[in-house]
């Protein structure tokens, strides 16, 4: 009966999916592809009334088995592929895309700049103003790989620029990929969302033409326009872009400020602290010390010398002059009681000894003065390094020995 042939059909495919599902999760690709040609030939076959979408299931279950079978070929993807892409308008200008990403993955840059330009002039009654998006990003991607061959050209005329003849040929190759990457490139920045590679070679382009203004005006608008997304990565290429500019301090703390606020982890809190430490007003030096401290919070930073060379410097600093205590007081007040096991350890102590004697020192002399000179890893390095008879270690434990009473208005 009609009804019985409905649920077996029903009962197969949901086994068969199964059974797919779980020679994925194996990583058994051969026996998953087996399956999933099961799949696509029971539905072949099914004569039921009943409506079956499950084309966007089988282009991403096929393209998943295809990318890690090891008998994969290009040529039989590119053919699953244009076969995906048949199966569903709606879906059309991701298969695309997606397809494109295969072809650079494996070199194929001509194949693939031909695929985006194929798909930038597909066209499908209403489909078209639903999928305006999506038509802008495969526009982007296309202007990617002209800012690409443009780079190639650049590269070409800087190595090469004896011969004046293959110098106006290569400029004017060079402008002709500009032209094309630049409109394209300039289009998807416009939409709000995260765009860091397009943004990068946009503001390039830009830079390399003297068109410093609109480089700054791209960057500003993509770090700050309330419509975009948070993204760090927008800070940082501001950051950097004032940097080759040659603009002032107060305008390179200022886009470090934001950054820290977004992610007090980010490597470029070294460059933050610095400039902050160096200037001559107490709230940017007290900031530059919150930096630092927040920095060495998370644990990629619990081995980085540099970290703990610049938190040692400005502590000593304070402590020698008495002055601010109560900066160091306030960092160490919410850290007091996680700290002394995630940093101070006796472990981490004979650990940073034998892997790295200067990284273990300024440690040492954070820990003497954050915890006193019966800390457990002040004691173990000072010993340590006494006992080889290193002048800087001798030296710290009397800098430490001679400061206890600081620690102790420091604990409170």
């Amino acid at each position: 009966s009609s009804n019985e042939h409905k649920l077996n059909f029903k009962k197969s495919k949901e086994a068969c999916l199964s059974y797919i599902q779980d020679a994925l999760l194996q990583k058994q690709w051969k026996r998953a592809a087996e399956f999933l040609t099961c799949y696509v030939e029971s539905l072949e076959k099914d004569y039921s009334r009943e409506h079956i979408g499950p084309s966007e299931m089988i282009w991403r279950i096929g393209t998943e088995i295809f990318w890690h079978h090891s008998q994969r070929r290009m040529k039989e993807f590119s053919c699953f592929m244009e076969q995906m892409k048949t199966l569903g308008v709606k879906r059309y200008l991701k298969v695309c895309l997606e397809h494109v990403f295969h072809l650079l993955y494996n070199g194929q840059i001509d194949e693939a700049y031909q695929n985006l330009s194929l798909a930038e002039s597909w066209r499908f009654g209403e489909q078209t103003a639903i999928q305006d998006k999506e038509i802008k990003l495969i526009q982007a991607y296309r202007g990617l790989l002209d800012y690409c061959s443009w780079s190639k050209q650049k590269k070409i005329l800087l190595e090469h620029g004896e011969d004046g003849f293959a110098d106006l040929t290569v400029e004017q190759e060079m402008h002709g990929y500009f032209r094309k990457a630049a409109v394209n490139l300039k289009e998807i920045i416009k939409i709000p969302g995260v765009w860091d590679v397009f943004v990068k070679c946009y503001v390039d382009l830009l830079e390399f033409y003297g068109e410093h203004n609109e480089a700054r005006q791209v960057l500003n608008d993509y770090a700050y326009n309330s419509k975009f997304p948070a993204n760090p990565n927008a800070h940082v290429y501001l950051y950097q872009f004032l940097k080759r500019q040659g603009e002032s301090k107060k305008s390179l703390i200022s886009a470090l400020k934001i950054l820290h606020d977004i992610v007090p982890s980010h490597e470029l809190m070294i460059d933050f602290n610095t400039m902050l430490q160096k200037s001559k007003k107490r709230k940017k030096r007290q900031l530059g010390l919150e930096v630092i401290f927040a920095a060495l919070d998370y644990a990629g930073w619990k081995e980085n010398a540099k970290a703990w060379s610049r938190l040692a410097r400005q502590v000593k600093q304070i402590v020698i002059s008495e002055k601010h205590l109560d900066w160091i007081k306030k960092e160490w007040n919410s850290r007091k009681d996680w700290w002394p096991d995630f940093h101070f350890s006796r472990y981490l102590a004979k650990r940073n000894w034998q892997e790295n004697k200067s990284l273990s020192y300024e440690k040492a002399l954070v820990a003497g003065i954050l915890l006193g000179k019966d800390c457990k890893y002040f004691k173990y390095v000072s010993h340590q390094g006494c006992k080889v008879r290193l002048k800087r270690f001798r030296m710290l434990k009397k800098f430490v020995t001679r400061h206890n009473p600081v620690y102790l208005r420091i604990s409170g």
